[in-house]
């Protein structure tokens, strides 16, 4: 027994998991991004949290059902079939591998608080992408050590949150919260209706035990003891320090922040508690990172061992994890962070967000209604019905929060999902050879691709301090371009002659 769990994380780092996958850099920007709704969103959080539960349940009796990896692709392919499983598998996989660029982003971004030359869209991309392999590189290395690096980083991700969430009511006004209640302009229902889609970011990862339960230990009985621990700290963390924020900075200026949570440190404490407060934002963000890599990769596999995903994505290494299939989804995120290389990192992050928020719903919906067809028969009558009532609020907690959406990344993503069906002919191929012909899918993941990830972010760091030093002008050990002649009559200040 001792042997099987070894290199398995246990309750705690699972737990912590969890709540780290959602508090990374969606709870420090929501106070900024709710504002543009007021107050009333509040409400919003409420419904969201009961939303958010409603899930947690959903996947904790689902995990506790059949604990196989997987979680949404696994849930969904057993109730309904081969080609909803692949649809809610793709669909999800891509959600998490562009979110995951989010999280380089808000996290890098974080850090232009102390290092301003990663304001330069090149630098901040180079920063982004050695972040996004070092994680992978993480990762390869084995479950353990992200567990580690995920429970070190949510601590400290937890004490800007937990101090502001118990200690910011000091300096808590109600004339200030209540001048900004609704500023959105729309009707109240209008109103809480279009908080849902920030809100459900906050919550996006309730998931994430289940489908790492491959790599948990006794994930019949940790994994849904962690699903609804994380999300229950993550619901109290919200709303408590969100509420707050907004009763402390007036909403034009909480409108205009771009670090909410450090700029409320910085009105209690000082300049001081800002720093702290900004180190540990951009360390959650960071950290968070490297959970959701790992939940990357386990999806992949999972996809991959039923023949629905290339077999690429189920070879391991001597540590069972499908290294091969991280590497490609670096490559995919390094292709994406070029791509969206932009210097309004916020604009985005939030685009970035909102859709990765949508296409996660479906699989959502199809969780929620799937333990209806995978608890039939094998729980108790009383328990069915009360999970099945569970499920339904789930479900239509998740539409909700699609009809509040944007409208056209709505039409976009569905377009999405409708095309899936072309990508499902192309591999279902495979599928049917591991079934008739006994192919047995996975293998051993080459070696080299362990080192290859460290020497990319290696060379991305490199490429950085190379750009970083080259743009400036204290530090100019290379000349980028000839030196501009000054004018003869223009002397510069540092080189006044004295009178």
């Amino acid at each position: 027994m001792a042997n099987d769990s070894d290199g398995k994380i246990g309750l705690a780092p699972a737990t912590l998991m969890v709540a780290g996958n959602m508090m990374g850099s969606g709870v420090f920007m929501l106070p900024a991004n709710l504002a543009t709704t007021g107050g009333i969103a509040l409400y919003g959080w409420l419904i969201t949290v009961v939303g958010a539960v409603a899930l947690a349940l959903v996947f904790a009796k689902l995990s506790a059902i059949d604990p196989a990896a997987g979680g949404p692709y696994a849930y969904t392919r057993k109730a309904f079939g081969n080609y909803m499983g692949y649809q809610a598998n793709l669909v999800y996989w891509l959600a998490n591998v562009i979110g995951n660029v989010g999280l380089a982003v808000a996290g890098i971004g974080y850090l232009t608080h102390f290092f301003p030359v990663l304001k330069d869209p090149l630098a901040s991309a180079l920063a982004q992408i050695a972040v996004i392999w070092f994680f992978t590189y993480a990762n390869i290395l084995g479950p353990s050590l992200v567990g580690r690096i995920q429970s070190f980083t949510t601590v400290f991700a937890l004490v800007p949150i937990v101090g502001m969430a118990l200690f910011g009511w000091f300096w808590f006004s109600g004339d200030i919260y209540s001048s900004g209640w609704n500023v959105s302009g729309k009707s109240g229902f209008d109103a809480v209706s279009a908080t849902l889609n920030y809100t459900l970011w906050a919550f996006i990862g309730v998931e994430s035990a289940s489908v790492s339960a491959g790599v948990v230990r006794d994930p019949a009985k940790n994994v849904p003891i962690a699903t609804v621990g994380g999300v229950v700290l993550a619901a109290v963390c919200y709303v408590l320090s969100s509420t707050v924020i907004m009763g402390m900075i007036p909403n034009k200026e909480l409108l205009a922040s771009s670090a909410p949570f450090a700029d409320a440190a910085r009105l209690a404490l000082g300049n001081t508690a800002a720093n702290i407060v900004s180190l540990c934002a951009a360390i959650g963000c960071l950290g968070s990172l490297a959970g959701w890599t790992l939940l990357v990769g386990q999806t992949a596999k999972a996809a991959a061992d039923d023949g629905l995903f290339g077999n690429v994505f189920a070879r391991v290494n001597a540590k069972g994890v499908p290294s091969a299939g991280l590497a490609i989804v670096a490559v995919i995120m390094t292709v994406e962070v070029l791509a969206t290389m932009s210097p309004t990192a916020s604009q985005q992050f939030g685009k970035i967000a909102s859709i990765a928020v949508i296409m996660t719903l479906l699989p959502y919906i199809y969780s929620a209604v799937s333990i209806k067809v995978l608890a039939y028969r094998k729980i108790p009558a009383g328990q069915f019905t009360f999970y099945t009532f569970v499920g339904i609020i789930a479900a239509i907690y998740s539409l909700w929060a699609m009809v509040g959406s944007d409208g056209q990344l709505t039409r976009w993503s569905l377009i999405f999902v409708v095309a899936t069906i072309i990508f499902y002919e192309l591999s279902i191929g495979r599928a049917r050879d591991i079934e008739e012909k006994g192919i047995h899918p996975g293998g051993v993941a080459p070696g080299w691709v362990r080192y290859a990830s460290f020497a990319i972010t290696v060379v991305a760091l490199a490429a950085m301090f190379w750009i970083s030093v080259g743009r400036h002008e204290g530090l100019n050990l290379r000349h980028r371009s000839p030196a501009p002649v000054a004018p003869a009559a223009v002397v510069p200040q540092h080189q006044a002659p004295a009178t």
